[in-house]
């Protein structure tokens, strides 16, 4: 009597066997078969739109970064800005040629055939109206630097993606940068009472001059010290400009830009137990890139619009106080 209790014990293990077989071969193949969110990219005058494919689409990169691939791509620029003018031809050959980005006829054919958008023309001002067939399709998108060319474009960029219920952000690498984080999150300075942040600051006609370049020192500056600037004031010369942000708490923020001398980004915080200063490390975009996938892996932007706002009445702000020789400007006259 036992032996064919005994067949019957192996015949069920078997079968046992045979379906977590299954089960994991079937949840194996499914891990495998998960592909890359597919990004598209609008511009090809910035050296970033070369430099992020390599880190997203070239998994033997030191700098890979998984989880992401740019499949296509709108060519456009700006005939007025010689530095989007003269490089256009020549990313749009790198990107077809080298690492097979298919390069499409206009934004929304681009829409179609991806998951989400790098909005990456180097000129801030034609922005909004390419962004706008970005978000009827609600696609999250990254818009570089800078988000805009005025404060009042921001804000409708802004106003249309809430609207529309689709996640954005904007930001320059110098956010990311491991000196900008290490300063955040250093214990050792107590609580931040102020900042100074300093970069090159070459300037481009058809912007505010701080939207241009200066925007890098200004993320990191309100990285730092947080949104709450409740007054610029601007010290310009010829080869250098220096802005102080008053913020609502008393605290004070500075900004350096520099057209003379040699070019480099520092900070130097200001903390109630010390006083810290970044350390000369090279500044690359991976984490960068980092903070993009997991944006557009969770629909979360690592940077409130709020903030990027007032960035924005910020630049603008000082832009107002160079035009009245150095005078103070609220930035509520700018977001009124």
């Amino acid at each position: 009597m036992k032996r064919p209790i005994l067949r019957t014990s192996c015949s069920a293990v078997s079968m046992l066997l045979l379906v977590w077989s299954f089960v994991f071969l079937e949840s194996f193949a499914q891990s495998n078969s998960k592909q890359p969110i597919r990004l598209g990219i609008i511009g090809l005058d910035t050296s970033h739109v070369v430099a992020f494919t390599k880190v997203f689409n070239d998994p033997s990169n030191p700098e890979h970064v998984p989880g992401v691939r740019v499949v296509a791509a709108f060519k456009a620029g700006s005939p007025d800005i010689d530095s989007s003018r003269n490089r256009i031809e020549g990313f749009t050959r790198e990107l077809r040629d080298k690492w097979h980005v298919e390069i499409v006829e206009d934004i929304p054919s681009l829409c179609g055939k991806v998951d989400g958008i790098l909005l990456e023309s180097v000129d801030g001002r034609p922005h909004l109206e390419q962004v706008k067939p970005v978000l009827a399709v609600k696609k999250p998108v990254f818009i570089d630097k800078p988000l805009a060319a005025s404060y009042k474009d921001a804000v409708e960029i802004a106003r249309l993606a809430k609207e529309a219920g689709v996640p954005w952000f904007s930001s320059s690498s110098l956010r990311f940068w491991e000196e900008t984080q290490r300063l955040k999150n250093a214990p050792e300075a107590g609580d931040i009472v102020g900042c100074l942040a300093y970069g090159p600051f070459p300037t481009e006609p058809h912007h505010p001059d701080l939207m241009w370049y200066g925007i890098h020192v200004v993320e990191m500056l309100y990285t730092l010290m947080g949104p709450g600037c409740e007054s610029v004031t601007r010290v310009h010369t010829e080869g250098s400009d220096v802005v102080v942000g008053k913020w609502e708490d008393g605290r004070l923020g500075i900004m350096r830009g520099a057209r003379q001398g040699k070019e480099d980004y520092g900070i130097t915080l200001f903390g109630q137990k010390a006083v810290l200063r970044s350390e000369s490390r090279e500044e690359g975009y991976r984490p960068l890139l980092v903070a993009i996938v997991k944006f557009f892996q969770t629909r979360v932007s690592p940077v409130k619009p709020e903030e990027t706002l007032e960035m924005f009445a910020f630049m603008e702000a000082a832009d107002i106080s160079k035009a009245r020789g150095g005078a103070p400007v609220l930035l509520s006259e700018v977001a009124k």
